[in-house]
Formats: structure tokens, sequence, C-alpha cells
């Protein structure tokens, strides 16, 4: 059955975790052809039968929203009906997938062979599959997997073919269909292309809706797309995008069926194999355009060890629970059904809200590796010995001693951690620093400081980033609660309040933060760090204890990237421009601004070169108004607030860190 609850307020050291089976074991030791070949028979719907694509197709043209909006556009273009709607078959022919069982059967021969070559394990929650199952047959159902990789759409469907579960069609962007041969398959295995921007296009709005929307109603087969919109590059979880939320809750809401089931997946690597180029981007090159010949370029990955992957379907959450008594239905009888009409205001706080819940849902059940914990140490280390001017690493004994807290820590503030309890800590350490070799810089340095057998980050510096954000993300809302605590002037409770108040909106394009949850989310950070006696709270005042000195600086370092680089383009803006810019302008201005301050050694973190760090900097801005756009110029032209920029920046911290480190040693 599906549950109402998405996001509570509990204590996460509570919370039951299902087991994991890895079903790579059983591909090592029987027949990859026999596997994908098998009988496959999955319960849909119910008991329906799978629909043709054909069928499929004539049911979205022969639909009454179709033809009143093939009318519409008929009557204000003054073109003929029928070359509207042979337009609207073309883009459906465009779009749609061609679902065959033998494309699928080869894919999962192919994956077979390359997850058994890539990882060791990939470990799925059976419990989560026995409720999806469950939920399949009963309601129509959508996954929400979490995106972090090419490879996740692909896992999805190989993962629900192994447990014999219908295969799930799947939204994907159109970068896909022109790749050569690939796309064609991709459509074949159950993808269906869409357009990144439809640029008001009402026609291809409509087909689009249309087609989901029959699938989901008739319960053909689970649909599933990535509620983030694109793949994240940082490891963290982008702001969610709302319109196919919308268009999935939409039959329900209109009482076409009686429920949908939406289930949050957290898929969870070790290594994701887009590491190396994740880190060009992270540092402002442009993503490569994905292309057939590209991929056959890529296939050296498959020398290398991506160590396990973890994939936790989580409990699947029924929109008419959440809807009760937030949503009045009564409200769609007043329109026949088959006229579009933009969502109410009601309806589209219900489903933002929603949309947060639910990529909170996928962080809470995200499974940290020991390397999450280790790049977070290794980059803290290498940052405090930037500030006190030193050159060195850190003892692997050390690494280990540290890496053991932190795991106890990390357990206490909730996080889902796999650490193998058959290895001894140094065994763990080792096994992950081997599987992460390429990231590290071992033994005796070519600097005069370094220690034999020290480890210190290489010059990869900004992939430890990208390993440490999930970590970060979930260590939330604890991180800006320690930098509250740190930055404010005393310890009265309402100026720490108030300081969390303004980290939370500067950065609520940085992590998933539930709309108008500040005060939850601040009664939360102070009970975990209450119960983990890293804090005592009174009425009045916020006091940090001994035992809370060492967590609280580890989770202000955690943030500290995000301050500085936040920092820097308050300083850019103020400084380096005069009246006004636009946003094409902004962001190769910015990059050539902060490599100046680089190079002077001015910036303690090369990753607020992120272009992702600097696009969510200026969303800020505008939305805390100290930069506008104006109409009537150039589109995209931004006014800049100088006295406010300033005032950000000094509220964030005034002086950069490291500028006055630098001037004492010149």
């Amino acid at each position: 059955m599906a549950s109402e609850a998405v996001y509570s307020h509990r204590d996460p050291m509570l919370k039951k975790r299902d087991d994991f089976e890895d079903i790579l074991e059983e591909r090592r030791n029987s027949s990859d052809l026999r596997y994908a070949l098998r009988c496959y028979t999955p319960v849909l719907y119910k008991g329906m039968t799978p629909c043709k694509a054909n069928t499929l197709k004539s049911m979205v043209l022969q639909s009454n929203q179709l033809r009143y909006v093939i009318s519409q556009v008929s009557k204000e273009t003054g073109r003929a009906t029928d070359d509207v709607r042979e337009d609207a078959s073309a883009i459906l022919e465009e779009m749609a997938h061609s679902l065959q069982l033998s494309t699928v059967r080869f894919f999962a021969f192919t994956l077979s062979k390359v997850f058994k070559t890539l990882f060791r394990s990939i470990c799925v929650n059976e419990e989560g599959i026995q409720r999806l199952q469950q939920a399949i047959q009963e309601h129509p159902v959508v996954l929400l997997p979490s995106h972090r990789s090419y490879m996740d759409f692909l896992l999805m469907s190989y993962i629900l073919y192994t447990y014999d579960l219908a295969l799930p069609v799947i939204a994907a962007g159109m970068d896909f269909m022109g790749m050569k041969f690939v796309g064609e398959m991709l459509r074949m295995s159950g993808a269906f292309f869409i357009r990144r921007s439809f640029g008001g296009d009402k026609l291809y709005w409509s087909v689009f809706s249309e087609y989901v929307k029959t699938m989901l109603k008739n319960g053909f087969a689970p649909v599933e797309f990535f509620l983030e919109g694109t793949r994240s590059r940082t490891a963290k979880s982008l702001t969610p995008k709302l319109g196919l939320l919308n268009i999935v809750m939409d039959p329900f809401f209109k009482g076409e069926v009686y429920d949908v089931s939406v289930v949050p997946v957290s898929i969870s690597y070790e290594r994701i194999l887009e590491e190396a180029l994740y880190a060009r981007e992270m540092l402002g090159v442009p993503k490569p355009k994905e292309s057939t010949s590209g991929l056959f370029k890529a296939r050296k990955v498959l020398s290398e060890d991506y160590g396990s992957i973890h994939v936790y379907f989580g409990q699947p959450v029924s929109v008419r629970s959440l809807a009760q008594g937030r949503v009045n239905r009564c409200q769609f009888n007043l329109v026949p059904r088959h006229i579009p009409g933009k969502p109410s205001e009601e309806i589209q706080n219900f489903v933002n809200d929603t949309a947060y819940r639910l990529v909170r849902a996928q962080e809470e059940n995200m499974v940290l590796k020991p390397w999450v914990l280790l790049a977070s140490l290794l980059l803290q280390n290498h940052h405090q010995n930037q500030t006190a001017g030193q050159e060195r690493g850190i003892a692997l004994d050390e690494l280990t001693a540290q890496a053991v807290w932190l795991r106890d820590v990390s357990r206490e503030y909730g996080a889902f951690l796999n650490w193998p309890g058959v290895m001894t800590p140094s065994e763990v350490v080792s096994s992950s620093l081997s599987l992460h070799r390429g990231l590290l810089e071992q033994g005796a340095s070519r600097r005069r400081h370094s220690r034999r057998g020290a480890l210190e980050p290489g010059s990869r510096r900004p992939l430890l980033r990208l390993v440490q954000e999930p970590g970060a993300a979930r260590l939330h809302p604890t991180g800006p609660a320690a930098s509250a605590i740190h930055a404010a002037t005393s310890n009265q409770k309402q100026e720490v309040f108030n300081s969390f108040s303004f980290l939370r909106n500067m950065f609520s394009n940085e992590f998933i933060l539930c709309p108008g949850a500040t005060v939850q989310d601040f009664e939360e950070a102070c009970y975990l760090l209450v119960k983990t006696r890293a804090l005592q709270v009174t009425q009045q005042e916020v006091l940090v204890t001994e035992r809370g000195q060492r967590t609280l600086a580890f989770l202000t370092s955690m943030l500290d990237p995000f301050l500085q680089g936040y920092q820097v383009i308050c300083r850019f803006l103020c400084e380096e421009v005069a009246d006004t810019l636009t946003e094409k302008q902004f962001i190769p201005a910015v990059r050539k601004f902060i490599v100046k301050h680089l190079l002077a050694g001015r910036l303690r973190y090369t990753e607020v070169l992120s272009s992702d760090l600097q696009k969510n900097a200026l969303a800020a801005l505008l939305r805390l108004g100290a930069v506008r756009k104006i109409k009537g110029a150039e589109p995209g032209t931004l006014k800049v607030n100088a006295v406010m920029v300033n005032s950000l920046e000094d509220t964030l911290g005034g002086k950069l860190p490291m500028q006055k480190a630098v001037s004492a040693r010149l």
C-alpha cells in the first residue's frame, strides 16, 4: 500500500533500514544468455495486458484533449485542421517509445556482461521491490530515481527485468535520440524522447502531456522520469522540476484514476563512471554533446573498478493521501476534463511542496560509502594546512582514526552509511583508498614539508569535492546550524536562528530545503546536536559543549566552500560591474575574476570555479533583490544593487578567507 508520509521530523537514528541483496551474485554463477532469454511475465495494473506502441499512439491522437487543442491551434493560426493533426502525429512519432522484448533481452545480456566488469556488486533492497510489485497491481505507478549518472535509467530497467517487474517507459532528452543506433535502441527499450524546452509550443505540450497521461491512466507501464530534470554534476540533489510531476498528478486531480503511487528511488554509486567528466565541468569546461562515437571512445572505462552500487526503492507515496485536506478537487468539476488549463495556485503549491519532499526522501535513503567520509577529511586537512601555511598530507593511521570518529558522528545524525562490519577500520580505509587511488598523492612528495606515507589530495581535488557533496547534503540541516552558531556574535537563540534563516535562504539553490520549513529545520538541527551532546540549548541560549567543538568545526567546514564562493561572486559584482551585465556575460566574467584571485592565493577553494555554484549564487541574489533583471533592455540584462550586494558579502563573512594569511607571509 502507498504511504502518506514522505518527509517527517523524527529521530533518524530510530529509522529501520531494509536489507540489501546483490543481484550480480547470481549473474556471476549462471548463464547470462539463459537469464536474458528466460520467461518474462510481469504483472501489470489490474491484470492488464501490455499495450502495443501503435495502439498507444492511436489512443493519444484520438483523445478529446488533443482534438480540442488541434482545433484551437487551427483557429489561432488559420491552418487546416488536418495539417495541424499531421503535425501532432509527427511530434508523436518523434517522441514515442517502441518497446520490444527482443531489444530488452539484448540489453539484459549486454548489461550483465558490462555490470559484472564494472562493479563489484549491485545491491537492491528486496522489501522495496516487494512494495513496488504490490503498488503496480493496485494503482498507476510513477518511478522517480535520483540522477547522478548516464547509467541510471539502464540500471533501473535492468533491475526491474531481473525481478520480473513491468518495465518502465522513461522520459529521455532529445540529446540521446541524435545518437545513431543507440537512440533507436533506447527507444526500443522503453525510452520516449522530449525536448528540453517547449518554448510555449501549445501543440507539443498537449501531445507530450496526453502521451504521458494515456500511459499512466491505463496502467500500461510504470512511468519513469528524473524529478531533478537533468543529471547532477556535483553529486548533490538539484532543485526539482515540476512539469512532469504536474502531468502525472493531473489524472488524479480530475478523477480519472482513484490514486497514483509515486516511488522515490535512491541510486548510490561508490564511484561514478563520469567522474573525470564531472570534474572538468565543475571547473567550467562545457559538457560535451552526447554521441555514439563518444560512447565508443569511453569504452576504456571497462578496464576500471567502480566499486558497488546501492539502489533503494522507497516507500510508495499515495498522491491521494498527500492531497487530502490540501487540494479541493471540486474545482475540476467546473471545466470539462479535456480542456487544458493552468494549474491553480493551490495545485502549484501542493506539487512544489511534494516535489521537494520526494527529493528529500531520495536523499534520506542514499547510501554513503566510507570514501565520502575520507574525501571530506582529506579536503578538510588540506584546507587547514593551506590556512596555516603548511604543505603536508595526513598519515594513514591518523586518517583511519578520524574516519572512525566521523563514521560514528554520521551514524548519530542518521546517515545511511555502508561501512563493512566484517573488516577492520584500517582495511575499510585501505580498500576505499585503493579504489580511488588516482585522486591522491602518496608517499614522499616533492614538497619539503610532506611526511613519508602521508596522503594528500592530488591535482584532481574537485573530484574529492564531488564525492563529499552527498555527505554535506545528508548532514543537512546541521551544517547551516553549525555555521550559524559560528557566525552569530552571541549565544542568544534568536540571533542564532536569524543567522540560520539567512544561510538557509541564501543556499536554498544548493540544497533541497523544503519551502516554509525553516523553523522545523532549525528545531531538527538543534535536536540532533543536543541528542549527540554537541550543544546545550535553553529557551534563550545555544551553547557549544566541549565535546561539540570538533563536531561543529567539521560541520562548519562543509559549508565553507559555498560561503567563499558566494562571497567572491558578491565581490565581483561590486568591483567589476560598473552598472549592468547580461546573464550570458556573467559566467565567463566571474570565472576570470575568480582565476585571478586563485592565482594570487586569496582563495582556498578551487571549487568556487564550479559553474553550478556560480549560477546558484546569481539565482540567490536575484531572489533576494540584490540583482534584478531589467525589462525592455537586451534579454537577460542584470542591474546590480551594489549597496545590497556589499551588505550580503559582509553578512556572509566579509573579507575573503586566506587574504590576511597571504599578506602575513608576504
